[in-house]
């Protein structure tokens, strides 16, 4: 696709989204539309409900008239002529509310109906009446939500597998996340870091099952309260933590194929001030893996032809236990104290066989065997304690929080490798025998500060610090046996690597609302300190260096639920542990993968324009979007002239992605549910800095869709298709990716539990397939992390309603 076509597609979309804008504003601001506001808040701790429900009824014959969905803040606004109504307020997990008596007229419009809270349900399912469930998907402006319990094809999966389904998000079969294309991506869990996902980065979600998980929050423009890490935004996996009274709780059990097993238990009692909570998953999987390499290598006007071909089997036993309890001094402070342990227990058998040629693939020169045979063992820990102070204002708050981590992760790896002629015959290359030794250490600790005033009748001030200081370390060493049977060290693959960090950073806001136009203006400082040091060799490299990071927010609030927003951030992604150690990986010894100690930071400015739209029976967001990228890092591969490979993360000069994308939500019957999205951009990368053969110019896109269906009473059926399509680099290509996902689940045990049966990936497809060329090399390569996947989940719930809402009329205000 053409520059010029490229510009007329952006023209074209955006005159989609301002004739979505206008077509909806044109049909609903008429004459005579009047205002009911107010705000829904938690009538225990005084915290505003997000995405509540909120309906207007006909007080005559109680015919629906106009909803609309409580804001970050708990507001609410619908839009009405005038007449005599009745509100009816919904939240999952809370007593339905009814407002009655509101008279509706010119002169009193806009209407606020005032402060509606709702108390925790504490009753038992079978007092439920179910009416209608909660989106798997919900859009605000400046995120997404994805609801996890609500997605039959996450039932026994990992957390990595459900990031895989959110829109907007990818893993690629090494568990890194990117975000609209980007890998910059900053993964926090319940909104601060975890060891989860430091040492191992996103390939750690593997080790969390999918069911200790509430949602997933996917910010794609953040604002200056967050910090300023992640280039492509932010994903923050919310854990499962319920507050009802007494005692309730959910609990799985999961078998599937290949070999997965796992139990998982979500454990809360609430009495008076105290609410205890207690989440434990264990899993134990044997998860098989594939993949095949083919390569060229051009020397000497020589052409030699490699075929790889790579099994694998990681057997995992992972164990998760997080315990809190909650204390309630009265409704305006609460003091949560909290406690995560983990352990995962793995043993990682891999064959690579290797066929060597020259010229053709009918000259075969040698065939090598090479064994990987891992043991690993990661213990983690993690301590919070968090206090909120509730002011006497609505809003006015303040928040602290200090956290620990303690994460150690212990690798013990044996390489066995033997060469021999095509016929099978001795090549004369010695058989050898090596052993890696790999310990990594993290200790971080992290406070924050958060503090909301507000002023007038909508301002806002905001102001917060936080500090973190983190130490990784590193020891390496490989040695080789010798044909004595002792062991001797491999020169240059020995080392101590030290990695310490220090992040400091402060930020105000302030954000106000006169009639329809909103604003939200921020600015973030960061000083920044890492040292990374290898201890052998003596290699110290030290930096320094402070950044200010604005953001801009500007909504303007249009009639029945309609909005749109113009947003910039400026974002930065660090080089972290893994992009800055030296030491490579070993199981190949033919393709290294490693870090750059020489790494530098990038920078980006990101613009975004997004529309959404709530509407009776869905919702609809729209948004364009622009990135500018200083010192972007990408994986640059080189290949040297015996063919052996070194892949590591470099500085090109600039990136300039553009993109525009489309998330709906729909139910067109109570019986069908439909989500969706649609992501296409256009990344034009420039690393002439590095090479002039490192370009690229690439169009993609990404889409989404998902069909429920209630076939019968109690029982749905779920498909979930998703298409990623080919992507171009500064050295080759990304191949197209297509998969299917089919789920069925049934209600039973008088609705107290529910059995899923899913298979992920159907046909098989997920395959991650790439072709990358140099001006001595050309490589492609075919790789699946995961096959096809079997899982059958049984659910039983203790007093504690499947996430449905409740039936009108629970309460009444």
């Amino acid at each position: 696709m053409s520059s010029l076509n490229f510009k007329k597609y952006i023209f074209y979309a955006s005159q989609l989204v301002i004739f979505c804008v206008f077509t909806f504003s044109s049909g609903y601001a008429q004459d005579g539309k009047l205002k009911v506001k107010g705000k829904a808040l938690d009538a225990q701790t005084n915290a505003p409900l997000i995405f509540a429900s909120v309906r207007l009824f006909k007080q005559a014959d109680s015919s629906f008239v106009a909803g609309a969905i409580t804001t970050e803040t708990g507001e609410f606004s619908v839009d009405a002529v005038a007449g005599n109504y009745y509100a009816v307020l919904e939240f999952i997990g809370y007593k339905s509310l009814k407002k009655s008596a509101i008279r509706l007229t010119r002169d009193n419009s806009p209407l606020d109906i005032g402060t509606l809270k709702l108390a925790a349900s504490a009753s038992t399912l079978d007092e439920v009446v179910v009416q209608g469930e909660k989106s798997s998907m919900e859009f605000s402006l400046d995120k997404k939500i994805f609801n996890v319990g609500k997605d039959l094809a996450n039932a026994g999966g990992t957390a990595a597998d459900i990031l895989s389904n959110v829109p907007s998000v990818a893993v690629d079969v090494e568990g890194n996340v990117s975000l609209r294309g980007s890998n910059s991506v900053r993964i926090l869990i319940d909104g601060k870091p975890s060891g989860l996902v430091s040492i191992k980065g996103g390939s750690g979600l593997q080790q969390l099952q999918g069911s200790s998980i509430e949602r997933i929050e996917v910010i794609t423009n953040p604002s200056a309260r967050y910090e300023a890490e992640g280039m492509g935004g932010i994903i923050n996996i919310i854990l499962k933590k319920e507050r009802k009274e007494g005692f309730n709780g959910s609990f799985d059990v999961i078998v599937g194929h290949p070999t997965n097993y796992g139990l998982a238990a979500n454990v809360n009692y609430r009495r008076k001030n105290l609410n205890f909570f207690v989440n434990y998953t264990a899993a134990y999987r044997n998860t098989p893996g594939r993949s095949t390499l083919y390569q060229e290598l051009y020397r000497n006007d020589s052409t030699f032809l490699t075929e790889q071909n790579s099994t694998s089997k990681l057997k995992g036993q992972n164990n998760n236990a997080r315990a809190g309890i909650d204390y309630f001094f009265n409704d305006k402070n609460v003091l949560t104290g909290a406690y995560t342990w983990r352990i995962s227990k793995g043993k990682r058998f891999t064959d690579i066989r290797y066929r060597d040629y020259i010229a053709s693939l009918s000259n075969p020169q040698s065939i090598t065997y090479r064994t990987q045979d891992e043991t690993e063992t990661e213990p983690n820990s993690e301590y919070a304690l968090t206090y909120k102070r509730s002011f006497k204002r609505q809003g006015h708050e303040l928040t602290a929080d200090l956290r620990y981590l303690d994460n150690w992760e212990s690798s013990d790896q044996y390489f066995g490798q033997r060469t021999v002629l095509p016929d099978g015959g001795p090549s004369g290359i010695p058989s050898s025998l090596q052993r890696s030794i790999n310990d990594e250490t993290e200790k971080q600790f992290l406070v924050q500060i958060d503090y909301i005033q507000p002023f007038a009748k909508d301002g806002k001030f905001e102001a917060g610090l936080r500090s973190s200081t983190r130490d990784m370390t590193n020891n390496y060493w490989v040695r080789e046996q010798t044909s004595d049977g002792g062991w001797i060290p491999v020169p240059g693959l020995t080392n101590d690597f030290l990695y310490e960090e220090n992040i400091n950073a402060v930020y105000g806001m302030i954000g106000n609302k006169t009639r329809k136009f909103s604003y939200q203006a921020g600015l973030r400082a960061e000083w920044t300190d890492v040292t990374t040091t290898l201890k052998q060799t003596n290699e110290v490299n030290p930096r320094s260096y402070a950044n200010l990071f604005p953001s801009v927010h500007v909504t303007y609030d249009m009639p029945q639920q309609n909005a749109l927003q113009l947003s910039y951030s400026r974002r930065v992604r660090r080089p972290n542990y893994n992009d800055l150690s030296p030491f490579s990986t070993f199981s190949d010894n033919r393709n290294f993968w490693s870090g750059n100690p020489d790494l530098n930071p990038e920078f980006t400015d990101a613009f975004e324009i997004g529309h959404i739209k709530y509407f009776a029976k869905g919702s609809i967001g729209s948004s364009l979007y622009y990135r500018h990228t200083t010192g972007k890092i990408v994986r640059i591969r080189r290949v040297d002239e015996n063919g052996f490979s070194n892949t590591r993360p470099e500085n090109l000069a600039t990136e300039d992605s553009y993109g525009a994308e489309f998330t709906s939500s729909f139910t067109p019957v109570k019986w069908w549910k439909m989500d969706g999205s649609f992501n296409f951009f256009r990344a034009v990368t420039n690393g002439d800095n590095l090479d002039a053969n490192f370009q690229s110019d690439t169009y993609s896109w990404f889409v989404r869709a998902t069909n429920r269906l209630t076939v019968w009473e109690k029982t749905d059926v779920q498909l979930r298709a998703n298409y990623e399509a080919p992507q171009l680099t500064p050295q080759g290509k990304r191949k197209a990716i297509a998969t299917l996902d089919f789920a069925v689940s049934k209600d039973i045990m008088k609705n107290n539990a529910t059995l899923t049966l899913n298979v992920i990936d159907v046909f098989n497809s997920r395959r991650f397939r790439s072709i990358t060329e140099g001006t001595n090399f050309y490589t492609e390569t075919n790789s699946q992390g995961r096959l096809r996947q079997i899982n059958l989940t049984f659910n039983y719930r203790l007093r504690q309603a499947k996430k449905k809402t409740k039936d009108v009329g629970e309460g009444d205000y």
